[in-house]
């Protein structure tokens, strides 16, 4: 996945511009029903879930594509943080003969190459998957402006991936998060990591700085809580 070199370039700075992440996260373990003793999570971070977590586990496996957001990953008993991509072969051998009470996402998943690959596999795993995703309206009037394609899953996408192995419930959250001046918002994009590894021409990036007027940036997301396998 290309995408996570952008979060691996600034990844020293990525806590001081992952402000919906955090968010998304922290909203995640809160809606949990249960306190889940074997957990996965996929697309870890610098730790953003599991720095919500405020229970004893039996083993959590943490995996990220990214080396050095493994590296800045908080480290704790019965704790595993492994760099691998989760489209991968690698990571599908990993998983295979696990099996985990929840699987916990956030501001991962949409990034997948396959995402019905991905929960077809945990299908086999665990019962229940809480997840976060991005959706392809994140960013949609900068879209507009440029006449670009959003390099994130759209909602129905993201709903059919689920769907097709697991009864699940969906929620949509729209957020705008607000910026004192243009270059603060611009910073933000290049490296908050939510633009992946699309990087504007020139003549796009200065159509934008000149045409777009708003002084917050859209931010939506879903929120997905299995409730049963199908």
């Amino acid at each position: 996945m290309q995408e996570k070199n952008q979060f691996s370039k600034y990844a020293k700075e990525y806590k001081s511009y992952n402000i919906i992440q955090q968010i998304c996260a922290k909203s995640l373990v809160r809606e949990l029903k249960s306190k889940p003793k074997r957990i996965l999570e996929l697309g870890c971070g610098s730790g953003q879930i599991f720095s919500n977590i405020n229970w004893e586990f039996n083993k959590y496996l943490a995996i990220d594509g990214s080396k050095q957001m493994c590296e800045l990953h908080p480290k704790a008993k019965n704790l595993s943080v492994k760099c691998l991509n989760f489209d991968s072969v690698e990571f599908f051998k990993e998983i295979k003969k696990e099996s985990f009470d929840m699987v916990l996402s956030s501001s991962a998943l949409q990034w997948s190459n396959d995402l019905k690959k991905i929960i077809e596999a945990l299908s086999k795993i665990t019962k229940e998957i809480n997840a976060v995703l991005f959706t392809s309206n994140t960013f949609k009037t900068i879209q507009n402006i440029t006449n670009s394609k959003s390099p994130i899953l759209d909602e129905q996408s993201i709903k059919e991936a689920f769907s097709k192995y697991f009864l699940c419930e969906f929620e949509k959250i729209s957020y705008n998060l607000e910026f004192e001046d243009k270059k603060s918002l611009f910073d933000y994009i290049k490296k908050s990591g939510v633009s992946g590894s699309n990087e504007l021409s020139f003549e796009k990036a200065k159509k934008l700085y000149k045409e777009y007027s708003l002084n917050y940036l859209e931010f939506e997301v879903i929120f997905v809580k299995t409730i049963s396998k199908l």
